[in-house]
């Protein structure tokens, strides 16, 4: 396929809306309001309406579904962002199709991840009233606040590298472009110009850098696992192994959902040349390995929690492996790891549809694995206050609104970005490169004082 014919097929998603894609906006924003309504409710009645509760007489944990979910999202962020900056870094043309995707992907699951720190705090308000007039003098010794820093800073770097990334299609694809976004693109297109391309590309070259430094030293496999691995009062958590782990997890959950949107597009646009069986078969492989290193640590986390371990570990381990729900998010991934294995030894049985269903799989048992990670953690303490008082936590409607929310959100979010600009990076034919560079140097050299007086001349 040539470039124009390649841009063309891109540009379909900025076309007329079709019945379909107002049935999947109008389920979006169903969704988005039955969430608002369930979070309206819990702000008038107040935490006592979720299944939250506290250690005490009555037992139960003060986290579920809420940080569950939290975790779950910014593990999806920070995947989807490496995936896109493993093109950029190390040249990966595979998952080129896919990179744009996956930068979207971070931008909504961070604001997703946002929120549930929101819904998880009560009221919206304390936000301004005690998380920031205490950061200045919690961020030495709070792993919380550590948290927000580096979720924040990791949403800054990724907007930026979307915006860098973006701005050179929206400039040559501006007759394209639907007309009524126009102040938009003035604003995205504010101090472009065509001659910054290389300089840009550089400085993505940094941001993927710093990206890919950062990710498994400080983010997914520092600061957030750093919030559960630094508490020794919770022997389910405690431990060097959270930080591997907990990058696993991100890169295993962030593919499969990569997997699920383009095969969607794919679907929804005949992008059979756009996102080629090349690019699923990539993403299948790469899932494959990422589930295996899931699974391996998970086994590490097992062995050390059985085999003559401290009293709290043991009792924890022992929680974990009677739990149903645990195998019912471990086997899944299991399934899923030899069915991608044998499909990348014997490439005769490579399905598009298979690969897609098992990266759904994957996402799904690792949310439920994360879930029950925050819930058994909390059920288990080192510490005895009530003996015998069991924890019991069952998630309410409203938490499970929540869910409903934040895949509505993701839902709604790619509707929308899909009709405002390229959903797949386009790669413009040099020649019309060349053209639009050497229309903007013609147009300096005639506004120059030199240009002025050759012209009179």
């Amino acid at each position: 396929m040539d470039e124009q014919t390649r841009t063309r097929h891109i540009l379909k998603t900025l076309g007329r809306p079709t019945p379909k894609y107002f049935i999947f906006l109008l389920l979006g924003g169903a969704g988005l309001l039955w969430f608002l309504y369930a979070w309206s409710y819990q702000l008038q009645y107040g935490m006592a309406v979720t299944g939250l509760g506290d250690w005490g007489a009555g037992g139960g944990v003060p986290w579920g579904i809420y940080i569950g979910s939290f975790i779950w999202w910014v593990g999806i962020a920070h995947g989807g962002i490496i995936i896109s900056a493993s093109v950029r870094l190390f040249k990966l043309e595979a998952f080129k199709p896919v990179a744009r995707m996956a930068e979207l992907l971070t931008i909504a699951a961070l604001s997703v991840a946002g929120l549930y720190i929101i819904l998880h705090v009560g009221r919206p308000d304390r936000i301004v009233t005690s998380i920031i007039p205490a950061f200045p003098w919690r961020i030495h010794f709070s792993p919380l606040v550590w948290d927000v820093t580096v979720i924040t800073l990791y949403f800054v770097m990724t907007g930026t590298y979307l915006l860098l990334t973006v701005r050179r299609d929206i400039h040559f694809l501006q007759k394209k472009l639907p007309a009524v976004f126009a102040p938009l693109y003035r604003l995205l297109l504010m101090g472009y110009h065509p001659s910054e391309d290389k300089k840009v590309e550089r400085m993505v070259w940094w941001l993927a850098l710093g990206i890919i430094l950062m990710a498994p030293l400080l983010l997914h496999g520092g600061v957030i696992p750093w919030l559960f691995a630094l508490l020794p009062s919770m022997p389910g958590w405690y431990g060097a192994i959270q930080g591997p782990q907990f990058l696993s997890i991100a890169l295993t959950s962030a593919l499969g959902a990569v997997l699920l949107i383009a095969y969607i597009f794919r679907r929804a646009y005949g992008w059979k040349d756009v996102l080629p069986d090349s690019a699923f078969r990539s993403l299948g492989s790469a899932l494959a390995l990422f589930a295996l290193f899931f699974l391996w640590l998970q086994l590490q986390q097992i062995i050390t929690g059985v085999f003559a371990p401290p009293l709290g570990v043991e009792e924890s381990t022992a929680a974990k492996l009677h739990q149903p729900l645990y195998w019912a998010a471990i086997i899944p991934v299991g399934l899923v790891l030899l069915y991608l294995g044998a499909q990348w030894a014997i490439r005769s049985i490579f399905s598009i549809t298979r690969t897609v269903v098992a990266g759904v799989v994957a996402v799904l048992a690792v949310f439920l694995e994360k879930v029950l990670f925050v819930v058994e953690g909390l059920m288990e303490p080192g510490f005895k206050l009530y003996q015998g008082v069991p924890g019991s936590y069952w998630p309410s409607w409203v938490e499970l609104s929540s869910v409903v929310g934040a895949f509505s959100f993701v839902l709604v979010f790619f509707l929308v970005v899909a009709k405002v600009m390229p959903i797949v990076e386009v790669v413009e034919e040099e020649a019309g490169a060349s053209d639009g560079h050497r229309e903007m140097a013609e147009l300096r050299l005639r506004t120059t004082p030199l240009g002025l007086r050759r012209a009179e001349k």
